[in-house]
């Protein structure tokens, strides 16, 4: 499913909770839960377009547990109500199942995301002997690399180890803003 089509569903399943709510009866128990959940129902849909627009993984996956939660608190509120007897279980059995299905593809994006992100600053302790950049961390020396080469001229006169801050910095931040939109979308 992609991003537009979640944003979809997302939408369905809030005005789903606004005619639920709307037909609740008009008691005080009825107004209190369906006040909280018109609240949380409806901001599934919103903290999940908020999501969509965020600037790195890291606040993709703080705005989906958002969702997560928001999603999480409207299955309480419906069960709530039908505990209480305040709506039949057979009339909210289709939107329940629709809540628990969003909130597992929202877990399942988190956790897709954790991994991806993770993977990305994830680096391996094997160099590549045909890179003209090594890996500090390794443990395999790379006597071409300009960098590790005191005969390199790049590295006497001080360009390439600038060359190289940047391109690092490049390649975090860019590269990462850059993935997270194509993670998601």
């Amino acid at each position: 499913m992609n991003p537009e089509e979640f944003k979809s569903r997302t939408k369905t399943f809030a005005l789903r909770i606004v005619r639920l709510v709307e037909r609740l009866p008009n008691t005080r128990t009825s107004d209190v839960i369906g006040k909280q959940l018109l609240r949380s129902g409806t901001s599934v849909g919103a903290n999940y377009r908020s999501a969509c627009r965020a600037r790195s993984p890291a606040d993709f996956v703080a705005k989906m547990r958002l969702v997560e939660e928001e999603c999480d608190e409207s299955i309480y509120w419906i069960e709530l109500l039908i505990e209480s007897k305040q709506v039949k279980k057979s009339l909210v059995d289709d939107l329940l199942r629709e809540a628990n299905e969003i909130l597992s593809m929202v877990v399942a994006s988190i956790k897709t995301a954790r991994t991806r992100r993770q993977c990305s600053h994830h680096r391996s302790p094997i160099g590549n002997p045909q890179s003209p950049i090594p890996n500090p961390q390794s443990a395999i020396p790379n006597p071409q690399s300009p960098i590790s080469n005191p005969q390199s001229p790049i590295v006497n006169c001080g360009m390439f180890p600038s060359a190289f801050r940047i391109s690092s910095y490049v390649r975090k931040g860019l590269s990462g803003r850059f993935l997270g939109i194509a993670q998601w979308r």
